[in-house]
Formats: structure tokens, sequence, C-alpha cells
């Protein structure tokens, strides 16, 4: 069973951005950080998205016409998604260092 997470395979509020020219195979280069880069990046970009849907949620309850109730509900759930990836790899991780801890040596 291959439990390997690939660009293509994560959750779109984890995956790395990738530039240009660059392959999946070359995200944990040495212009992303490896995997500490990617998940900062991740982290950043659902805070990112929370910001927004805050921001989008204020502005409605204060009635500004530029400001749609749609577009309002789909930034929620897309910060709620974003966070509830987030939430499960860091469970992942979590599971995986505890596990790891309790390898007998």
């Amino acid at each position: 069973m291959n439990l390997r997470l690939t660009s293509t395979t994560m959750p779109v509020a984890v995956r790395p951005t990738l530039s240009p020219g660059q392959s999946a195979g070359q995200v944990a280069g040495k212009g992303s950080g490896g995997f500490a880069g990617a998940l900062q990046s991740a982290l950043t970009s659902v805070s990112e998205a929370q910001n927004n849907a805050t921001q989008l949620q204020r502005e409605v309850q204060l009635e500004n016409p530029k400001v749609s109730l749609e577009e309002t509900m789909v930034a929620i759930q897309k910060a709620q998604i974003g966070f509830q990836a987030t939430l499960h790899v860091r469970n992942r991780m979590v599971q995986a260092y505890t596990d790891i801890m309790n390898m007998q040596v």
C-alpha cells in the first residue's frame, strides 16, 4: 500500500505550489525548504483563508453592498475545509511520532 502524499493526492489546502516547469518530485528541492517549507506554506495559506473569511463575514455584517453572502459562505467553507485538512495532517504527524517513540530498539 502506497501512503506517500504527492502533489496530486494531498488536500488542496496543504498542496505545495508548483512553479512553471517544476515537477511534483522537485517540490522538496532546495528552493522550497523541503517538508518544513511545504508545511509552513500550507499553514500560511490556511491562515490567509481564515482571515479572508473573517473579513468577509465582518463586511456582510456591516451590510457592505460590494460583498455578497454567497461569496462569504464559499470563503467560510474553504477556510473550514483547509483547517480540517491541516488538523488531519497534524493528527497523522502526532500519531507517527508516537509510533516511532514506542518502537522497541
